[in-house]
């Protein structure tokens, strides 16, 4: 232990510890050269393969544009669900039923319409002719049913609306 310490103190520590360090900054100079070169060439290199412009710049702005793209799908989804929200209230199903209501009138003039949504859920409309006078009725639909009594033809066409696809 006291040799590494008699031999700190003498002049070849110093002249060995100042030839450490000069080697130390020609390693961080050459360092420094080298890092600017490939920076330098790194540069010239996307140039070159950007035709002229700068492909890290390029590449960047296709990133913005597929974020942009991306946040517009999201609002587009958004859009399409509230669409399919509200077509689903939409009137979807149509069923039709002509017939005559009274023997003395002939062509079936007389008809019962079905107006039904998704979920079955509209009104059936009821249009009774006669020579006299001509009616028309509305009940409401609920799931394919009513809470007022319906004729044999309302059912008919409450039925062909839900048939349908």
């Amino acid at each position: 232990m006291n040799q590494i310490i008699e031999f700190i103190k003498t002049d070849n520590f110093l002249i060995a510890m100042a030839c450490g360090m000069i080697l130390l900054i020609l390693m961080y100079i050459t360092n420094v050269i080298i890092l600017i070169n490939t920076k330098k060439n790194y540069k010239k290199f996307m140039k070159k393969i950007g035709n002229g412009d700068n492909i890290q710049e390029t590449i960047e702005k296709y990133m913005n544009k597929i974020s942009e793209v991306e946040s517009e799908n999201i609002k587009i989804r958004s859009y399409c669900e509230q669409l399919d929200n509200t077509l689903m209230k939409c009137i979807q199903k149509v069923g039709m039923v002509r017939y005559s209501a009274f023997k003395d009138t002939g062509s079936d003039l007389s008809f019962a319409l079905a107006l039904l949504d998704e979920k079955n859920n509209g009104i059936i409309l009821n249009g009774i002719y006669s020579r006299e006078m001509s009616n028309i009725y509305a009940k409401p639909i609920e799931n394919g049913n009513s809470q007022y009594t319906l004729s044999e033809e309302e059912k008919e066409a409450i039925q062909k609306a839900i048939t349908i696809k």
